[in-house]
């Protein structure tokens, strides 16, 4: 009995032990099943794709294929442009090619052409190797007969078109002999007929900018470095694309233009043929102020301001007899248009010293009356500071108090601006200069530079061998910074030596012992005789110079 029921217990153990191995055995099946299953799913809804895409008309599936192909061309380019930009990727001319490749490998996906593996891979080596012909083009073609043969710079958007046209005429040959598709290729120029309609409709900004942008590369009217005038703008071209021109203010502001946009409006290139050309400033005066006298002073301000070129020369005009003002305008040539606030500044600052130093006034455009309740420098502060320095100046010491006086008085006070020149070496001048404030800087010219040699300041006299002598100026003064200078012209000088004669003994003396100060004589004479000599000498020829230029 107890071995009976243990065999009953066994088989039942048995039984339930078969039933679980078949239930997981199901599951098992269920479960490698269920993927196959979505495979075959998805491998019909793809078969069923294929066979709605074939059962459209054919002009629709050229079109469609048409426009993947320029879709994703686009959109590789675009991904190579923001990498470009963001990242600094260099992307050159296989960039391009990759992404034409691409875009073909894509329209042939969706239009359905089935070919062997050995075809494709013949097709990608074909369609890449175009770059070799592209570079050999470029290299013997355009570089050395072209540029170096012929001297005819080529655009590189020219480059570019014929590189496109190179790879347009492989990829019809790998359509026609690698895929045998004549006949799609029959109805695809008829649908690409129709997409380029529907494109050139939608996008017609965008290939009048590449239109144009070929039209700027041909004709060159500007390149890269010129600045330009658009509008009433001034730039400076940073870069032509084959879509727009990128431009650049002298406030570092990016302007980027497209290209239909710049050759339908009027262009001004500052720097063709050359970097040379003018620009005008237009300064009011009062009319009280005789116009030629305006326009010296004007000229004189202009041309010696920093960035002004020489030649051609600075031209004053006369243009207009306004409200409240004679309105002259100021032609001057400066070289690259980079610096054109810099020289505006220049010409402006220079302008209002030398009217201020002419007693022109540039006036406002409204009557003012002007009330100054601060204390200001007066003209008898100016003179008595004058008459102080001129003291105790040697040259000046045969002379009486009235005399002194007398010259302070008729010799005006001006004022030169930082950089100005106050005198310049080898002009011509018969005035001296008293510097009653601020400082200056002496300098000679030496193997065609210029030397630093002495600085001045206030209460240094300087110029005076001109005054009594008309000697050219040996050296030139430039203003350190804002200086107030008196003037002692030949005309008040001739007046006092005429009433006090006998100081003509004691200029010539003091003029000659300067002079030899100056060449170094009393260091390298070798006797107290021959100083002496040499002082005579050179005192009788300035005594005789004295009467001369004095007319005494």
């Amino acid at each position: 009995m107890a071995g009976n029921r243990t065999d009953q217990i066994i088989t039942s153990e048995s039984a339930k032990n078969q039933q679980a191995i078949e239930l997981n055995s199901r599951k098992i099946s269920e479960s490698i099943a269920l993927p196959q299953m979505e495979l075959v799913a998805a491998r019909s809804f793809l078969i069923h794709s294929q066979s709605m895409f074939s059962l459209l008309p054919e002009t629709e599936r050229d079109a469609i294929a048409v426009i993947v192909f320029v879709g994703t061309f686009f959109v590789a380019l675009t991904i190579g442009r923001f990498l470009k930009r963001r990242a600094g990727v260099r992307l050159g001319v296989l960039f391009q090619l990759f992404c034409l490749t691409s875009a073909f490998y894509a329209a042939i996906a969706v239009y359905g052409v089935h070919a062997s593996w050995r075809n494709h891979v013949g097709a990608a080596v074909i369609l890449l190797s175009t770059a070799l012909v592209i570079a050999l083009v470029n290299r013997y073609v355009w570089d050395l007969y072209f540029e170096k043969k012929r001297q005819t710079p080529i655009p590189h958007f020219l480059r570019e078109v014929v590189g496109g046209v190179i790879f347009l005429v492989a990829l019809l040959f790998i359509l026609s002999s690698g895929y045998h598709a004549e006949a799609q290729l029959t109805g695809l120029l008829a649908g690409s007929g129709i997409v380029a309609i529907i494109i050139g409709f939608a996008g017609q900004n965008f290939f009048a900018g590449i239109i144009a942008g070929i039209s700027i590369q041909i004709n060159r009217p500007y390149k890269v470095g010129d600045w330009l005038q658009v509008g009433e703008r001034f730039a400076e071209v940073m870069e032509i694309n084959w879509r727009s021109t990128r431009l650049r203010t002298n406030d570092a502001i990016y302007l980027d233009i497209p290209n239909n946009e710049m050759v339908s409006h009027a262009i001004v290139n500052l720097h063709y043929p050359t970097e040379v050309h003018a620009m005008r400033i237009r300064v009011g005066v009062e009319y009280k102020n005789p116009p030629n006298r305006v326009k010296d002073a004007l000229f004189r301000a202009t041309s010696s301001a920093d960035g002004v070129l020489a030649e051609p020369k600075v031209k004053i005009f006369l243009v207009d007899f306004a409200d409240f003002a004679v309105i002259y305008e100021i032609k001057f040539y400066m070289g690259n248009h980079a610096r054109i606030n810099e020289i505006n500044d220049a010409v402006r600052t220079n302008v209002w010293y030398e009217l201020k130093r002419q007693r022109i006034t540039i006036p406002f455009p409204i009557r003012t009356l002007h009330l100054e309740r601060r204390a200001v420098r007066t003209v008898q502060e100016d003179q008595d500071e004058a008459r102080a320095i001129l003291r105790d100046e040697a040259l000046f010491e045969c002379l009486s108090d009235a005399q002194i006086d007398n010259l302070v008085k008729q010799s005006p006070v001006n004022n030169f601006g930082r950089g100005e020149r106050v005198i310049q070496e080898g002009a011509e001048g018969d005035s001296m200069f008293v510097l009653l404030r601020g400082a200056a800087q002496v300098s000679v010219s030496k193997n065609g530079s210029s030397i630093a040699v002495a600085t001045l300041n206030a209460g240094d006299c300087f110029g005076e061998m001109s005054l009594l002598t008309g000697e050219r100026r040996t050296a030139t003064v430039q203003a350190e910074s804002d200086c107030y200078v008196m003037e002692i012209g030949k005309p008040v000088m001739a007046e006092v030596i005429r009433d006090s004669p006998e100081c003509l003994e004691r200029l010539s003396e003091l003029l000659a012992r300067r002079k030899l100060e100056n060449e170094g004589v009393i260091k390298e004479a070798a006797s107290q005789g021959q100083n002496e000599k040499k002082e005579r000498e050179y005192q009788a020829s300035f005594l005789k110079r004295l009467r001369s230029f004095f007319e005494l």
